[in-house]
């Protein structure tokens, strides 16, 4: 099975979110088990600058479309590379007017969309449907797996070629995060080269813009999510984001599949970034890890002080306008805050007063750096991820693995993978972290009391090594990607050769 993977972000190179950390993950599992999978990846400077025994592929924009016309883009060419570490070739999207800029791969430096983006990713877009019409004779997919809005256009330009008799792979296209897709004023519709009749109801329009994320769930012959729990969610008008009806009607090919864990990078063992590693069976490492982050937080340092972690984007969606309204609770009971992360100004500055309101008990860093991430979760004892949504989540997964306990909020990819530290999940031995129900200051207060008395007892390490024990690894993802491709391609193969009137 051939697989052709598109994404945006691909860690270590470039990464603005989880989406990195899968694209580095995923592919090389699915290799693991026989899958020929490359890659497909915009030129941004991270991978042109990392690339390495590149041969040119083709220029794209001498990639005819059967319809017609072809999306309007400035000089565009393909090439197959490979970049240190990865496993698996990268084709690159070479278009220096649109890709050859520096820092975020979507915002400008004043923090707003690039305005082309549009342009940007439907060439994405028509690259990937272009490989999957032969545009590299020597490697053409049986399937394109395409990742949120990024490459949304894929599936619909697949389709156009499906439409005029052309042979294609199949799709498949994953939601990562249902809340972002790529809308975009209708006039640009006419830039991207597919035929008039796919802006409608039927196809890219989206109350009276046209959607990237829409024409992925309209066109595309599979739907995944990250997350079982989120696959359901995403069918309700609460989590829907006004694409919960066509998601209705499409039901019968969206799936949930959870993601999975590289602990090859996450593993306070071999974890490069900690002064000490420690594992299940020596957890001293953990406590070296704790005064180390107090020290670098400007916390007290109290080897007794209950300290709930954040690494987050500072943003509503993931609930963090709740933590202000408990800090003081926190601070009464003796507890610490140590919180990395960036994102909505307001919330910035909250955090900000609240660390020179509690001296000593509230450390905040702005900003994003790997190695923080990595120090704060196996510095703390709790990691916080109360999400007003969450489609997986994988900032709990790593805590698991560092015996840092999730205190999370009942919501997707959340809902199942913590167990909630209940008398009975503690009696029958599953429990794993804290889990609370309605987006209120009150149930998280809860949830972070019933920490606070765990914490007290001996249990707290049985739960704790427990968590490490937990296996949420690429491998069993990919058996269940693999496992999709192949129904997929064989469901195209049997709509190929169906008689008329089948």
């Amino acid at each position: 099975m051939k697989v052709l993977y598109i994404c945006s972000e691909l860690y270590p190179f470039l990464k603005t979110g989880g989406l990195a950390d899968v694209s580095a993950g995923l592919p090389p599992a699915l290799h693991a088990l026989g899958c020929d999978v490359r890659l497909l990846l915009p030129a941004f400077p991270a991978f042109t600058e990392n690339v390495q025994a590149t041969r040119a592929v083709a220029d794209l924009a001498n990639a005819p479309a059967p319809w017609g016309k072809a999306p309007f883009l400035p000089a565009a060419t393909v090439s197959l590379g490979t970049l240190p570490g990865v496993k698996c070739p990268a084709y690159l999207l070479d278009a220096p007017q649109l890709f050859s800029r520096p820092g975020n791969p979507y915002l400008g430096p004043d923090g707003k969309d690039w305005s082309d983006n549009a342009q940007r990713f439907a060439a994405l877009g028509w690259a990937g449907a272009c490989l999957g019409q032969g545009l590299d004779p020597q490697w053409v997919p049986d399937v394109i797996h395409c990742n949120d809005w990024h490459a949304g256009l894929t599936p619909a330009y697949v389709h156009a070629f499906r439409a005029t008799g052309c042979p294609t792979p199949a799709t498949v296209f994953t939601i990562h995060n249902l809340a972002y897709q790529g809308l975009f004023s209708h006039h640009e519709f006419s830039q991207w080269g597919l035929p008039d009749e796919y802006f409608g109801i039927h196809g890219l329009e989206f109350f009276g813009h046209a959607s990237f994320m829409k024409s992925a769930l309209q066109f595309s012959d599979r739907i995944t999510t990250v997350s079982p729990t989120y696959a359901r969610e995403i069918l309700t008008e609460p989590h829907g984001f006004g694409l919960d009806g066509l998601l209705r009607e499409r039901t019968h090919v969206v799936s949930g599949i959870l993601n999975g864990v590289d602990y090859q990078i996450w593993n306070p063992g071999t974890d490069p970034l900690l002064l000490q590693k420690y594992d299940v069976n020596r957890l001293a490492g953990k406590t070296t890890a704790k005064q180390a982050l107090q020290n670098s937080m400007g916390l007290q340092s109290r080897p007794d002080a209950l300290i709930f972690g954040v690494v987050s984007r500072l943003t509503e969606q993931k609930g963090l306008h709740l933590l202000p309204q408990v800090l003081a609770d926190v601070a009464a009971m003796g507890g610490q805050v140590a919180l990395l992360g960036e994102g909505d100004a307001w919330l910035v500055e909250t955090f900000i007063e609240a660390a020179a309101r509690y001296p000593g008990q509230v450390g905040v860093r702005i900003g994003y750096d790997e190695a923080a991430a990595h120090n704060v979760l196996a510095g703390s004892d709790v990691v916080l991820v109360p999400s007003a949504f969450e489609p997986c989540g994988l900032t709990q997964l790593y805590g698991l693995r560092y015996g840092t306990l999730p205190l999370v909020r009942r919501v997707g990819g959340l809902a199942d993978t913590v167990v909630d530290c209940t008398p009975e999940n503690r009696a029958a031995g599953t429990a794993t972290g804290f889990v609370f129900d309605a987006l209120t200051a009150s149930d998280l207060r809860s949830a972070m009391h019933r920490a606070f008395n765990l914490f007290k007892t001996p249990e707290w390490k049985v739960i704790q090594r427990r968590g490490m024990r937990l296996q949420f690894d690429w491998i069993a993802a990919a058996r269940h990607y693999g496992a999709l491709y192949e129904s997929a391609h064989r469901s195209l193969s049997l709509t190929r050769v169906a008689p008329k009137g089948d």
